[in-house]
């Protein structure tokens, strides 16, 4: 009996550890163009309360070709960016702690940027959990795709403004009609005769 209550209480404490964990939730593959901008989104969800004095986030970098991995940026409190390395001045803090976001960008991507970048958020006691990874993927020109969404973006804003002035034009051409309907009623409605007084 004893030893049933000891594997219960096991159970349940790892199956408590197991709820309790930190998740971490990425974008499995980004592109981007080289040269350009990237936000490499990185959010999570702990069990325990948020409090941004305690919150740790940690991103690290493993290149493509075999070496070693690399820190990328570093918060606790406030963003410590790299201060050498390959990311030194490339990178800056696009999280909100209390809205659960730890992620970062990166600025004027480089091919040496290819690989896969790893996000650990840590918010005491919940510190255990899945890390995050995100595989980036630095190309010389957009892929169609990203070019297909770009027209599209374009065009529907070109439609929009088109509808506007559609909808501006009509308005005021129905207020002109209805100016010159009441001016037509104005004159066409019937004046009193003046009666002459010399006449029988």
């Amino acid at each position: 009996m004893w030893d049933f209550s000891v594997k219960l209480c096991c159970l349940l404490v790892a199956g408590m550890l197991q709820v309790s964990g930190m998740r971490i939730y990425t974008h499995g593959n980004v592109e981007a163009v080289n040269g350009t901008d990237v936000r490499l989104k990185c959010t999570f969800e702990s069990s325990a309360p948020i409090n941004p004095s305690s919150v740790v986030i940690s991103w690290s970098f493993r290149p493509l070709k075999p070496g070693r991995e690399e820190s990328v940026f570093h918060y606790q409190q406030k963003p410590y960016p790299p201060v050498d390395g390959i990311f030194r001045k490339r990178v800056s803090w696009a999280g909100d702690i209390m809205g659960r976001d730890a992620s970062i960008i990166l600025q004027q991507v480089k091919f040496t940027y290819n690989g896969t970048y790893i996000c650990q958020v840590k918010n005491p006691p919940d510190v255990h959990g899945a890390v995050g990874e995100i595989r980036l993927r630095v190309v010389t020109t957009a892929s169609f795709s990203e070019l297909l969404y770009l027209a599209f973006a374009v065009l529907g804003g070109i439609l929009v403004v088109v509808f506007l002035l559609v909808v501006i034009w009509s308005c005021r051409r129905c207020k002109k009609r209805r100016q010159g309907q009441l001016e037509e009623n104005v004159e066409a409605a019937p004046r009193k005769e003046r009666k002459d007084p010399t006449a029988w």
